[in-house]
């Protein structure tokens, strides 16, 4: 693992312990607590592992965790399919490329302008990269700064992202931060994904905050109730798929709910 991967794996330890409450059936100790969550030696009691070599690892020091390390982690820690996926990630010594702008494929940009429905394609790092007319008017990504054309940026700094996903805005806010995680633990390293979480903390209380719990989800679809400024409540079902030209793009789909 590299310096910044130890560190967001340490990291993701610390965050996951802190959010377990202790189980007094499992647990020898029995010594008042002064932190919430289980305590470093309790975790390595779980895991079967050694308290030293557990505290090693939450504090990102270089030690190369098993497989069988990482799935007693996993256990002791209740992680869900995605966290415990995450975790590995982590471990691996997968180095991954410095971020570079994306381009869309003109055959794309093509595609998703023949599209009724709203349709928008994103990089790597979330940033905005092409739309269609139906999602100008449901989003209005052209109205955006072209340097603050991000999925995050849009949703934490844009007054139009909070009013059109009104009494759905946190929650889908959180929703956002915890996917996004599982791709920028793997890029913690490159300045340009340094640099977006930098802005979004300074610039928005509700991302710091959120962004310190270090919660992590696996993609999956499902749906979006949005409010659009003229035409009122919107239900919508959303999905994404991968480009062939570019694993990195990514094409997101609204469908009206019920058609």
């Amino acid at each position: 693992m590299t310096e910044s991967r130890r560190s967001e794996f340490g990291e993701f330890l610390r965050s996951r312990r802190e959010k377990l409450a202790p189980d007094p059936r499992m647990l020898k100790t029995g010594r008042r607590r002064r932190t919430p969550g289980l305590r470093r030696e309790e975790v390595a009691e779980l895991a079967g592992i050694g308290v030293d070599w557990y505290v090693r690892l939450e504090q990102g020091r270089t030690v190369s965790p098993s497989e069988a390390t990482l799935d007693a982690l996993a256990q002791a820690l209740r992680l869900n399919k995605a966290e415990a996926a995450h975790l590995r990630t982590l471990a691996s010594g997968d180095d991954r490329r410095s971020f570079v702008p994306e381009r869309v494929p003109p055959a794309v940009v093509r595609m998703i302008s023949r599209i009724s429905l709203p349709a928008y394609v994103t990089g790597r790092r979330w940033d905005i990269l092409a739309w269609n007319k139906a999602a100008q008017d449901l989003f209005g990504f052209g109205r955006v700064a072209p340097a603050n054309r991000n999925v995050l940026v849009y949703m934490f700094t844009e007054p139009n992202a909070q009013q059109l996903f009104d009494a759905t805005w946190a929650d889908e806010a959180r929703r956002m931060i915890a996917l996004f995680r599982a791709t920028y633990d793997v890029h913690a390293n490159d300045p340009a994904f340094v640099e977006l979480v930098e802005q979004l903390r300074a610039a928005s209380s509700s991302f710091a905050k959120w962004w310190k719990a270090h919660d992590v989800r696996g993609p999956a679809s499902g749906h979006k109730v949005l409010v659009h400024p003229k035409r009122g409540v919107q239900r919508y079902e959303y999905a994404t798929f991968q480009a062939n030209d570019d694993p990195a793009l990514k094409l997101a789909i609204y469908t009206p709910a019920g058609e």
